[in-house]
Protein backbone atom coordinates (compact mmCIF):
# COMPACT_ATOMS: atom_id res chain seq x y z
CA UNK A 1 0.00 0.00 0.00
CA UNK A 2 3.01 2.20 0.84
CA UNK A 3 4.62 1.86 -2.56
CA UNK A 4 1.31 2.15 -4.20
CA UNK A 5 0.59 5.93 -2.31
CA UNK A 6 4.53 6.58 -3.58
CA UNK A 7 4.47 6.10 -6.94
CA UNK A 8 0.87 7.80 -7.14
CA UNK A 9 2.80 11.01 -5.59
CA UNK A 10 6.05 10.46 -7.80
CA UNK A 11 3.96 10.36 -10.72
CA UNK A 12 1.37 13.73 -9.87
CA UNK A 13 4.68 15.07 -9.44
CA UNK A 14 5.20 15.28 -12.94
CA UNK A 15 2.50 17.23 -13.52
CA UNK A 16 2.67 19.72 -10.79
CA UNK A 17 6.52 20.11 -10.04
CA UNK A 18 7.48 21.52 -13.73
CA UNK A 19 5.65 24.10 -15.98
CA UNK A 20 6.84 24.57 -19.36
CA UNK A 21 7.80 28.31 -19.28
CA UNK A 22 8.26 28.57 -23.34
CA UNK A 23 6.32 26.42 -25.58
CA UNK A 24 5.05 23.39 -24.66
CA UNK A 25 7.19 20.89 -23.90
CA UNK A 26 10.08 20.45 -20.64
CA UNK A 27 12.58 18.07 -21.60
CA UNK A 28 15.02 17.04 -18.99
CA UNK A 29 14.86 13.44 -20.12
CA UNK A 30 15.61 10.48 -19.25
CA UNK A 31 14.33 12.02 -15.87
CA UNK A 32 11.62 14.16 -17.09
CA UNK A 33 9.38 15.03 -20.26
CA UNK A 34 6.38 17.59 -19.79
CA UNK A 35 4.59 18.01 -22.83
CA UNK A 36 0.95 19.68 -23.61
CA UNK A 37 -1.34 19.37 -26.61
CA UNK A 38 -1.82 22.71 -28.04
CA UNK A 39 -4.80 21.44 -29.51
CA UNK A 40 -6.73 19.58 -26.78
CA UNK A 41 -4.84 21.10 -23.45
CA UNK A 42 -4.30 17.64 -22.32
CA UNK A 43 -0.94 17.42 -20.63
CA UNK A 44 1.07 14.45 -20.76
CA UNK A 45 4.17 13.55 -18.55
CA UNK A 46 7.19 10.67 -18.64
CA UNK A 47 9.86 10.03 -16.20
CA UNK A 48 12.55 8.28 -16.17
CA UNK A 49 12.48 7.72 -19.79
CA UNK A 50 8.63 5.61 -20.60
CA UNK A 51 8.34 4.51 -16.75
CA UNK A 52 6.98 6.86 -14.60
CA UNK A 53 3.89 9.08 -16.32
CA UNK A 54 1.54 10.87 -15.62
CA UNK A 55 -1.95 12.48 -18.16
CA UNK A 56 -4.28 15.60 -17.06
CA UNK A 57 -6.99 16.42 -19.67
CA UNK A 58 -10.78 18.04 -18.48
CA UNK A 59 -12.33 15.75 -16.42
CA UNK A 60 -10.00 12.85 -15.91
CA UNK A 61 -6.35 12.20 -14.46
CA UNK A 62 -3.96 8.97 -14.97
CA UNK A 63 -0.95 8.41 -13.44
CA UNK A 64 0.98 5.66 -12.68
CA UNK A 65 4.56 2.97 -13.41
CA UNK A 66 4.51 1.03 -16.49
CA UNK A 67 4.03 -1.85 -16.77
CA UNK A 68 2.98 -2.36 -12.58
CA UNK A 69 0.63 0.29 -11.64
CA UNK A 70 -1.89 2.47 -12.93
CA UNK A 71 -5.00 4.38 -11.86
CA UNK A 72 -7.29 6.79 -13.23
CA UNK A 73 -9.74 9.51 -12.07
CA UNK A 74 -12.65 11.63 -13.42
CA UNK A 75 -15.49 13.41 -10.65
CA UNK A 76 -17.34 10.28 -10.15
CA UNK A 77 -14.96 7.21 -11.06
CA UNK A 78 -11.73 6.07 -9.87
CA UNK A 79 -10.37 2.70 -11.69
CA UNK A 80 -6.49 1.61 -11.30
CA UNK A 81 -4.58 -2.02 -11.63
CA UNK A 82 -1.76 -3.26 -10.36
CA UNK A 83 0.24 -6.16 -12.99
CA UNK A 84 -2.60 -5.84 -15.34
CA UNK A 85 -4.50 -7.67 -15.75
CA UNK A 86 -3.78 -9.55 -12.40
CA UNK A 87 -5.38 -7.09 -10.21
CA UNK A 88 -7.68 -4.44 -11.21
CA UNK A 89 -10.42 -2.32 -9.01
CA UNK A 90 -12.94 -0.14 -9.63
CA UNK A 91 -14.77 2.58 -7.06
CA UNK A 92 -17.29 4.92 -7.38
CA UNK A 93 -19.57 6.43 -4.56
CA UNK A 94 -22.36 3.40 -4.52
CA UNK A 95 -20.48 0.53 -6.39
CA UNK A 96 -17.14 -0.95 -5.63
CA UNK A 97 -15.25 -3.76 -7.61
CA UNK A 98 -12.22 -5.97 -7.10
CA UNK A 99 -10.54 -8.92 -8.96
CA UNK A 100 -7.52 -10.90 -9.16
CA UNK A 101 -7.48 -12.51 -12.55
CA UNK A 102 -11.23 -12.61 -12.41
CA UNK A 103 -10.72 -15.50 -10.03
CA UNK A 104 -11.30 -13.67 -7.02
CA UNK A 105 -13.56 -10.73 -7.05
CA UNK A 106 -15.31 -8.94 -4.71
CA UNK A 107 -18.59 -6.41 -5.71
CA UNK A 108 -20.45 -3.61 -3.20
CA UNK A 109 -23.53 -2.17 -4.50
CA UNK A 110 -24.93 0.52 -2.65
CA UNK A 111 -27.17 2.38 -5.36
CA UNK A 112 -29.79 1.21 -3.37
CA UNK A 113 -29.33 2.10 0.06
CA UNK A 114 -32.03 0.03 1.54
CA UNK A 115 -30.94 -2.75 -0.83
CA UNK A 116 -27.19 -3.01 -0.61
CA UNK A 117 -25.74 -6.15 -2.47
CA UNK A 118 -22.36 -7.93 -1.64
CA UNK A 119 -20.67 -10.68 -3.74
CA UNK A 120 -17.37 -11.94 -2.81
CA UNK A 121 -16.03 -15.05 -5.41
CA UNK A 122 -13.00 -16.99 -5.17
CA UNK A 123 -13.02 -19.13 -8.37
CA UNK A 124 -13.93 -21.98 -8.62
CA UNK A 125 -14.18 -22.67 -4.62
CA UNK A 126 -16.53 -20.15 -3.04
CA UNK A 127 -19.10 -18.04 -4.23
CA UNK A 128 -21.31 -15.91 -2.68
CA UNK A 129 -23.76 -12.97 -1.95
CA UNK A 130 -25.54 -11.19 0.54
CA UNK A 131 -28.56 -8.82 0.11
CA UNK A 132 -31.98 -7.95 2.25
CA UNK A 133 -33.89 -10.26 0.30
CA UNK A 134 -33.20 -13.91 1.39
CA UNK A 135 -34.62 -15.83 -2.05
CA UNK A 136 -30.90 -13.94 -3.18
CA UNK A 137 -28.99 -14.83 -0.75
CA UNK A 138 -25.90 -17.85 -1.17
CA UNK A 139 -23.28 -18.88 0.13
CA UNK A 140 -21.70 -22.52 -1.86
CA UNK A 141 -17.91 -23.96 -0.91
CA UNK A 142 -17.69 -26.01 -3.83
CA UNK A 143 -17.37 -29.13 -4.63
CA UNK A 144 -18.31 -29.51 -1.05
CA UNK A 145 -21.52 -27.86 -0.02
CA UNK A 146 -23.54 -25.09 -0.85
CA UNK A 147 -26.61 -23.12 -3.30
CA UNK A 148 -26.32 -20.51 -5.90
CA UNK A 149 -28.57 -18.12 -7.19
CA UNK A 150 -29.28 -16.11 -10.36
CA UNK A 151 -25.83 -17.08 -11.78
CA UNK A 152 -24.44 -19.15 -14.79
CA UNK A 153 -27.68 -19.05 -17.04
CA UNK A 154 -29.66 -20.81 -14.26
CA UNK A 155 -32.10 -19.88 -11.47
CA UNK A 156 -30.32 -22.28 -8.63
CA UNK A 157 -27.87 -24.67 -8.51
CA UNK A 158 -27.24 -26.49 -5.58
CA UNK A 159 -24.49 -29.50 -4.86
CA UNK A 160 -23.77 -31.80 -2.06
CA UNK A 161 -19.88 -33.16 -2.87
CA UNK A 162 -20.24 -32.73 -6.53
CA UNK A 163 -20.24 -34.87 -8.31
CA UNK A 164 -21.93 -36.92 -6.11
CA UNK A 165 -24.92 -34.39 -6.14
CA UNK A 166 -25.92 -31.55 -8.14
CA UNK A 167 -29.60 -30.04 -8.75
CA UNK A 168 -29.96 -27.09 -11.48
CA UNK A 169 -33.34 -25.07 -11.68
CA UNK A 170 -34.10 -23.12 -14.74
CA UNK A 171 -37.77 -21.91 -15.50
CA UNK A 172 -38.92 -24.41 -13.45
CA UNK A 173 -36.98 -27.69 -14.77
CA UNK A 174 -35.58 -29.37 -12.38
CA UNK A 175 -32.28 -31.17 -13.25
CA UNK A 176 -31.06 -33.28 -10.40
CA UNK A 177 -27.73 -35.59 -11.06
CA UNK A 178 -26.55 -37.83 -8.55
CA UNK A 179 -24.03 -38.41 -9.78
CA UNK A 180 -22.99 -36.67 -12.19
CA UNK A 181 -22.93 -36.86 -15.32
CA UNK A 182 -24.19 -40.67 -15.27
CA UNK A 183 -27.71 -40.55 -13.61
CA UNK A 184 -29.89 -37.70 -14.32
CA UNK A 185 -33.38 -37.08 -13.39
CA UNK A 186 -35.97 -34.13 -14.85
CA UNK A 187 -38.99 -32.89 -13.09
CA UNK A 188 -41.08 -29.63 -12.39
CA UNK A 189 -43.49 -27.41 -14.48
CA UNK A 190 -44.30 -30.53 -16.36
CA UNK A 191 -40.79 -31.38 -17.73
CA UNK A 192 -40.00 -35.13 -17.21
CA UNK A 193 -36.93 -37.32 -18.25
CA UNK A 194 -34.27 -39.99 -16.85
CA UNK A 195 -30.72 -40.55 -18.47
CA UNK A 196 -28.05 -42.92 -17.55
CA UNK A 197 -25.21 -41.17 -19.75
CA UNK A 198 -23.60 -42.55 -22.08
CA UNK A 199 -25.84 -45.25 -22.49
CA UNK A 200 -29.74 -43.76 -22.73
CA UNK A 201 -31.66 -40.73 -21.88
CA UNK A 202 -35.09 -39.15 -22.30
CA UNK A 203 -36.79 -36.57 -21.30
CA UNK A 204 -40.17 -35.04 -22.30
CA UNK A 205 -42.71 -32.16 -22.12
CA UNK A 206 -45.73 -32.51 -23.53
CA UNK A 207 -46.65 -30.09 -26.14
CA UNK A 208 -43.53 -28.60 -26.23
CA UNK A 209 -40.62 -31.12 -27.26
CA UNK A 210 -39.22 -34.85 -27.03
CA UNK A 211 -35.24 -35.56 -26.74
CA UNK A 212 -33.87 -38.64 -26.31
CA UNK A 213 -30.20 -40.17 -26.47
CA UNK A 214 -28.51 -43.72 -27.06
CA UNK A 215 -25.17 -44.59 -26.48
CA UNK A 216 -24.36 -40.90 -26.47
CA UNK A 217 -23.09 -39.21 -28.91
CA UNK A 218 -23.45 -41.55 -31.54
CA UNK A 219 -27.51 -41.33 -31.47
CA UNK A 220 -30.34 -39.06 -30.80
CA UNK A 221 -33.35 -37.62 -31.54
CA UNK A 222 -34.67 -34.18 -30.26
CA UNK A 223 -38.25 -32.93 -31.72
CA UNK A 224 -39.14 -29.59 -30.21
CA UNK A 225 -42.03 -27.13 -31.24
CA UNK A 226 -44.26 -30.09 -30.79
CA UNK A 227 -47.43 -28.35 -30.94
CA UNK A 228 -46.66 -26.28 -33.97
CA UNK A 229 -48.27 -27.93 -37.35
CA UNK A 230 -44.77 -28.58 -38.24
CA UNK A 231 -42.15 -29.52 -35.74
CA UNK A 232 -38.21 -29.12 -35.59
CA UNK A 233 -36.95 -32.82 -35.74
CA UNK A 234 -33.08 -33.47 -35.46
CA UNK A 235 -31.87 -37.18 -35.97
CA UNK A 236 -28.59 -38.99 -35.71
CA UNK A 237 -26.94 -42.09 -36.28
CA UNK A 238 -23.25 -41.13 -35.81
CA UNK A 239 -21.16 -41.15 -38.04
CA UNK A 240 -23.38 -42.25 -40.88
CA UNK A 241 -26.09 -40.23 -41.05
CA UNK A 242 -28.09 -37.30 -40.06
CA UNK A 243 -30.75 -34.65 -40.21
CA UNK A 244 -32.03 -31.72 -39.33
CA UNK A 245 -36.21 -30.88 -40.59
CA UNK A 246 -38.49 -27.66 -39.15
CA UNK A 247 -40.43 -25.01 -41.22
CA UNK A 248 -39.21 -24.90 -44.66
CA UNK A 249 -35.83 -26.44 -43.80
CA UNK A 250 -33.86 -29.79 -44.19
CA UNK A 251 -30.25 -30.34 -43.75
CA UNK A 252 -29.05 -33.77 -44.06
CA UNK A 253 -25.40 -35.26 -43.71
CA UNK A 254 -24.28 -39.14 -45.02
CA UNK A 255 -20.73 -40.25 -43.47
CA UNK A 256 -21.26 -37.16 -41.37
CA UNK A 257 -19.84 -34.83 -41.43
CA UNK A 258 -18.56 -35.09 -44.30
CA UNK A 259 -20.72 -35.11 -47.32
CA UNK A 260 -24.02 -33.53 -47.32
CA UNK A 261 -26.99 -30.59 -48.23
CA UNK A 262 -28.99 -27.94 -47.18
CA UNK A 263 -32.56 -27.21 -49.15
CA UNK A 264 -34.13 -23.66 -47.20
CA UNK A 265 -37.26 -22.16 -48.84
CA UNK A 266 -38.29 -20.19 -44.94
CA UNK A 267 -37.49 -17.47 -44.00
CA UNK A 268 -35.09 -17.35 -46.87
CA UNK A 269 -34.08 -18.96 -49.53
CA UNK A 270 -31.17 -20.97 -49.40
CA UNK A 271 -29.30 -24.22 -51.19
CA UNK A 272 -26.09 -26.16 -50.10
CA UNK A 273 -23.96 -28.98 -51.07
CA UNK A 274 -20.82 -30.23 -48.92
CA UNK A 275 -18.10 -32.70 -49.96
CA UNK A 276 -15.58 -33.88 -47.60
CA UNK A 277 -16.48 -30.85 -45.58
CA UNK A 278 -15.41 -28.40 -44.25
CA UNK A 279 -12.97 -28.58 -47.22
CA UNK A 280 -15.48 -28.18 -50.45
CA UNK A 281 -19.10 -26.29 -49.84
CA UNK A 282 -21.20 -24.45 -52.62
CA UNK A 283 -23.97 -22.08 -51.75
CA UNK A 284 -26.57 -19.84 -52.68
CA UNK A 285 -29.27 -18.22 -51.92
CA UNK A 286 -30.94 -14.85 -51.15
CA UNK A 287 -28.29 -12.45 -50.10
CA UNK A 288 -26.15 -15.09 -49.49
CA UNK A 289 -23.17 -16.74 -51.67
CA UNK A 290 -20.54 -19.46 -50.88
CA UNK A 291 -17.51 -20.83 -52.76
CA UNK A 292 -15.02 -22.25 -50.47
CA UNK A 293 -12.41 -24.98 -51.81
CA UNK A 294 -9.98 -24.72 -48.80
CA UNK A 295 -7.75 -24.20 -48.28
CA UNK A 296 -7.15 -23.04 -51.38
CA UNK A 297 -9.46 -20.36 -51.93
CA UNK A 298 -12.91 -19.41 -50.10
CA UNK A 299 -15.24 -17.00 -51.05
CA UNK A 300 -18.63 -15.82 -49.09
CA UNK A 301 -21.08 -13.08 -49.07
CA UNK A 302 -23.54 -13.51 -45.84
CA UNK A 303 -26.03 -10.69 -45.13
CA UNK A 304 -24.14 -8.26 -46.93
CA UNK A 305 -20.87 -9.30 -45.41
CA UNK A 306 -18.11 -10.19 -48.57
CA UNK A 307 -15.08 -12.34 -47.25
CA UNK A 308 -12.54 -14.12 -49.41
CA UNK A 309 -9.62 -16.55 -48.03
CA UNK A 310 -6.20 -17.07 -50.17
CA UNK A 311 -4.08 -20.30 -49.02
CA UNK A 312 -5.51 -19.81 -45.44
CA UNK A 313 -4.76 -18.63 -43.18
CA UNK A 314 -2.15 -17.03 -45.52
CA UNK A 315 -4.65 -13.64 -46.55
CA UNK A 316 -7.89 -12.62 -45.35
CA UNK A 317 -9.89 -9.77 -47.28
CA UNK A 318 -13.17 -9.10 -45.56
CA UNK A 319 -15.98 -6.05 -46.37
CA UNK A 320 -19.30 -4.94 -44.64
CA UNK A 321 -21.47 -1.86 -43.33
CA UNK A 322 -21.86 -1.48 -40.17
CA UNK A 323 -23.50 1.91 -38.36
CA UNK A 324 -22.98 3.73 -41.42
CA UNK A 325 -19.94 2.91 -42.11
CA UNK A 326 -18.43 0.89 -45.09
CA UNK A 327 -15.79 -1.11 -43.64
CA UNK A 328 -12.96 -3.14 -45.16
CA UNK A 329 -10.12 -5.50 -43.61
CA UNK A 330 -7.27 -7.06 -45.04
CA UNK A 331 -5.03 -9.37 -42.84
CA UNK A 332 -1.82 -11.44 -43.75
CA UNK A 333 -1.35 -14.83 -41.27
CA UNK A 334 -4.20 -13.19 -39.21
CA UNK A 335 -1.94 -10.54 -37.10
CA UNK A 336 1.11 -10.16 -39.65
CA UNK A 337 0.06 -7.39 -41.51
CA UNK A 338 -3.64 -6.33 -40.46
CA UNK A 339 -5.81 -2.76 -42.47
CA UNK A 340 -8.76 -1.74 -41.43
CA UNK A 341 -10.12 1.08 -43.89
CA UNK A 342 -13.51 2.76 -42.74
CA UNK A 343 -15.30 4.75 -45.18
CA UNK A 344 -18.63 6.64 -44.44
CA UNK A 345 -21.98 5.45 -46.24
CA UNK A 346 -23.83 8.87 -45.92
CA UNK A 347 -20.59 10.68 -47.86
CA UNK A 348 -18.76 8.94 -49.90
CA UNK A 349 -16.15 11.69 -51.43
CA UNK A 350 -15.34 12.26 -47.84
CA UNK A 351 -11.48 10.88 -46.64
CA UNK A 352 -11.72 7.45 -45.08
CA UNK A 353 -10.27 6.49 -41.72
CA UNK A 354 -7.50 3.95 -41.84
CA UNK A 355 -5.42 1.65 -39.28
CA UNK A 356 -2.42 -0.81 -39.88
CA UNK A 357 -0.19 -3.11 -37.94
CA UNK A 358 2.77 -4.33 -39.42
CA UNK A 359 3.50 -6.86 -36.50
CA UNK A 360 5.42 -5.92 -34.81
CA UNK A 361 7.38 -2.93 -36.51
CA UNK A 362 4.75 0.06 -36.48
CA UNK A 363 0.88 0.65 -36.25
CA UNK A 364 -0.44 3.46 -37.80
CA UNK A 365 -3.76 5.42 -37.07
CA UNK A 366 -5.50 8.05 -39.30
CA UNK A 367 -9.16 9.23 -38.66
CA UNK A 368 -9.61 10.57 -42.17
CA UNK A 369 -10.21 14.10 -40.53
CA UNK A 370 -6.76 15.48 -40.71
CA UNK A 371 -5.31 13.54 -37.36
CA UNK A 372 -2.55 10.41 -37.65
CA UNK A 373 -0.61 8.55 -35.50
CA UNK A 374 2.54 6.18 -36.04
CA UNK A 375 4.45 4.08 -33.66
CA UNK A 376 7.36 1.82 -33.86
CA UNK A 377 7.87 -0.72 -32.67
CA UNK A 378 4.23 -1.68 -31.79
CA UNK A 379 4.11 -5.89 -30.71
CA UNK A 380 0.83 -5.15 -28.47
CA UNK A 381 -1.91 -3.32 -30.64
CA UNK A 382 -2.80 -5.88 -33.28
CA UNK A 383 -3.99 -8.04 -30.60
CA UNK A 384 -5.23 -5.68 -28.29
CA UNK A 385 -7.47 -3.08 -30.37
CA UNK A 386 -9.93 -1.89 -28.28
CA UNK A 387 -8.27 -2.33 -24.71
CA UNK A 388 -7.28 0.94 -23.23
CA UNK A 389 -5.15 -0.23 -20.37
CA UNK A 390 -2.60 -2.21 -22.68
CA UNK A 391 -2.51 1.33 -24.78
CA UNK A 392 -1.61 3.24 -21.63
CA UNK A 393 0.60 0.43 -19.48
CA UNK A 394 2.07 -1.05 -22.50
CA UNK A 395 2.24 0.26 -25.67
CA UNK A 396 4.26 3.49 -24.63
CA UNK A 397 7.39 0.94 -23.32
CA UNK A 398 7.84 -0.42 -27.34
CA UNK A 399 8.19 3.41 -28.38
CA UNK A 400 11.06 4.09 -30.06
CA UNK A 401 9.17 6.54 -32.57
CA UNK A 402 5.72 8.32 -32.31
CA UNK A 403 4.71 10.63 -34.77
CA UNK A 404 1.40 12.04 -33.67
CA UNK A 405 -0.38 14.75 -36.52
CA UNK A 406 -3.29 16.95 -34.62
CA UNK A 407 -4.14 18.83 -37.89
CA UNK A 408 -1.87 19.74 -40.96
CA UNK A 409 -0.32 22.66 -38.86
CA UNK A 410 0.15 20.67 -35.58
CA UNK A 411 2.63 17.50 -35.94
CA UNK A 412 5.24 16.28 -33.25
CA UNK A 413 7.27 13.46 -33.55
CA UNK A 414 9.03 11.44 -30.53
CA UNK A 415 12.25 9.47 -30.99
CA UNK A 416 14.05 7.03 -27.77
CA UNK A 417 11.00 7.67 -25.53
CA UNK A 418 11.37 11.26 -25.97
CA UNK A 419 14.51 11.82 -25.37
CA UNK A 420 14.66 13.71 -29.49
CA UNK A 421 11.36 15.59 -29.60
CA UNK A 422 10.55 18.13 -32.61
CA UNK A 423 7.14 19.89 -32.62
CA UNK A 424 5.47 22.16 -34.95
CA UNK A 425 2.28 24.43 -34.56
CA UNK A 426 0.78 26.98 -36.61
CA UNK A 427 2.86 29.88 -34.79
CA UNK A 428 5.57 27.44 -32.79
CA UNK A 429 8.17 25.15 -33.40
CA UNK A 430 9.98 23.34 -31.08
CA UNK A 431 13.17 20.61 -31.12
CA UNK A 432 14.86 19.08 -28.19
CA UNK A 433 17.83 16.90 -27.96
CA UNK A 434 16.89 16.03 -24.48
CA UNK A 435 18.11 18.32 -21.43
CA UNK A 436 21.24 19.05 -23.76
CA UNK A 437 20.10 21.35 -26.64
CA UNK A 438 16.39 22.75 -27.33
CA UNK A 439 15.48 25.26 -30.14
CA UNK A 440 12.19 27.21 -29.54
CA UNK A 441 10.65 29.50 -32.16
CA UNK A 442 7.32 31.19 -31.31
CA UNK A 443 5.50 34.55 -31.90
CA UNK A 444 7.26 36.30 -28.71
CA UNK A 445 10.84 35.14 -29.39
CA UNK A 446 13.62 32.66 -31.19
CA UNK A 447 15.45 30.57 -28.37
CA UNK A 448 18.43 28.45 -28.83
CA UNK A 449 19.39 26.75 -25.08
CA UNK A 450 21.91 24.19 -24.01
CA UNK A 451 21.30 22.47 -20.43
CA UNK A 452 17.84 23.03 -20.67
CA UNK A 453 18.64 26.77 -20.31
CA UNK A 454 21.87 26.90 -18.29
CA UNK A 455 23.52 28.98 -21.43
CA UNK A 456 21.98 30.59 -24.71
CA UNK A 457 21.12 33.30 -27.09
CA UNK A 458 17.37 34.36 -27.95
CA UNK A 459 16.24 37.23 -30.28
CA UNK A 460 12.56 38.65 -30.56
CA UNK A 461 11.03 40.05 -33.84
CA UNK A 462 12.07 42.70 -35.49
CA UNK A 463 15.73 42.14 -33.98
CA UNK A 464 18.82 40.97 -35.84
CA UNK A 465 21.37 40.75 -32.91
CA UNK A 466 21.32 37.76 -30.32
CA UNK A 467 21.27 38.13 -26.79
CA UNK A 468 23.32 35.65 -24.52
CA UNK A 469 21.32 34.60 -21.39
CA UNK A 470 22.58 32.66 -18.38
CA UNK A 471 20.78 30.12 -16.03
CA UNK A 472 17.27 30.96 -17.92
CA UNK A 473 15.38 27.40 -16.99
CA UNK A 474 11.74 26.93 -17.53
CA UNK A 475 10.00 28.07 -14.28
CA UNK A 476 6.16 28.96 -13.60
CA UNK A 477 7.37 32.44 -12.66
CA UNK A 478 9.68 32.89 -15.54
CA UNK A 479 6.48 31.46 -17.74
CA UNK A 480 3.99 34.29 -16.32
CA UNK A 481 7.05 36.89 -16.91
CA UNK A 482 7.60 36.67 -20.11
CA UNK A 483 3.87 36.70 -21.23
CA UNK A 484 2.91 39.75 -18.75
CA UNK A 485 5.99 41.70 -20.73
CA UNK A 486 5.79 40.59 -24.28
CA UNK A 487 3.83 42.46 -26.05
Amino acid sequence: MFSRHLIRLASASLLLAFVPARGDESNLWPFFVRHTDPTTGTATAEGLGPLLFARARPGEEQQGLRPVYMTTRTAEVTEGNILYPFFTWRQQADYRTFSFFQLVNTRADTTDAAHPDHRFDVWPFYFSRQTDDPALNYRALFPLVGEIRQRFGRDRLSFVVFPLYLQTEKGGRQVTHAPWPFLRFIAGDGHTGFGFWPLYGQSARAGDYEHRFWLWPLGFKSVTNLADPEPEVKLGLLPFYSRDTGPGYIRENYAWPFFGYTHRTAPYRYDERRYLWPLLVQGRGDDRVVNRWAPLYTHSVIKGTDKTWLLWPLYRHQRWDADGVAQEKNQVLFFLWWSLEQRSLAHPAAAPAHKTHLWPLFSSWDNGAGQRQVQALSPLEVFFPGNPTVRQLWTPLFALYRYDRKSADTVRHALLWNAVTWQRTATTREFHLGPLASVQTDTRQQRLALGSGLIGLRRKPGERTWRLFLFDFPTAAASKADQATTP
